[in-house]
């Protein structure tokens, strides 16, 4: 059996990634191609207890080294029990964030205070040589991307606000944190223009995963 492939979408507040994330799997499935959902933090049950720790509560509630151990504990759950898993049964997984996540934050967002080397040996521990078949960078304007973040916020009964309420410098440096990411790995990311219609958006999501993929030749 075929090994499926691993997409994961990455940006920075209120990017739309888990609308896109979603229309994308529903598209695959059109095509008859076996794909799974899921996220980062709180891809799996025990996962779910660790996001409520990471994006909830007081922003200075942890420092940026304790975020990071965090995120590597919940990214190493969620491979051992969904992703690989999924991966080797063939299906497509499509993730909301994975390991770039960690660089744009916790080094990037938080001005270089976790070194580069060590989020790089906490890859090496818990990931090894894995990395996603294409990564989806949805770019938007911070300031868009934190109103739409606040407003989707005021419709949950619980308040994931905890990157959000950081200061406006933090999210402009994640920004440009992923960009400089994106111009070093141009064969695995895609960087696409968030501020657009769903559809629209959407649209280029498929063509960009049509190609790359071959999608044509799936069976329908």
């Amino acid at each position: 059996m075929a090994k499926g492939k691993f997409i994961t979408f990455e940006g920075g507040e209120g990017t739309g990634k888990s609308t896109q994330l979603k229309l994308l799997a529903a598209y695959l499935e059109q095509l008859g191609v076996s794909a799974i959902q899921t996220k980062e933090p709180g891809g799996t049950d025990l996962g779910q207890e660790l996001r409520k720790m990471l994006v909830t509560g007081d922003k200075d509630k942890m420092d940026a080294v304790a975020e990071a151990l965090l995120y590597y504990a919940d990214r190493r759950i969620h491979l051992t029990k969904k992703v690989w898993p999924a991966i080797d049964e063939g299906k497509w997984v499509l993730s909301d964030r994975f390991a770039d996540s960690s660089v744009a934050y916790q080094y990037y967002g938080y001005d270089k205070r976790v070194p580069f080397e060590t989020l790089e040996n906490l890859y090496n521990l818990a990931v090894g040589d894995f990395k996603p078949d294409l990564t989806i960078l949805l770019d938007l304007d911070p300031k868009i991307g934190l109103a739409r973040s606040m407003e989707k916020a005021g419709h949950m009964a619980v308040k994931e606000t905890r990157h959000e309420s950081r200061e406006f410098e933090f999210h402009q440096r994640l920004r440009d944190g992923y960009l400089e990411m994106a111009k070093r790995e141009p064969q695995r990311f895609v960087v696409i223009n968030a501020d657009q219609p769903i559809e629209n958006l959407h649209q280029k999501i498929v063509a960009v995963v049509t190609e790359r993929f071959n999608l044509s030749s799936c069976p329908k």
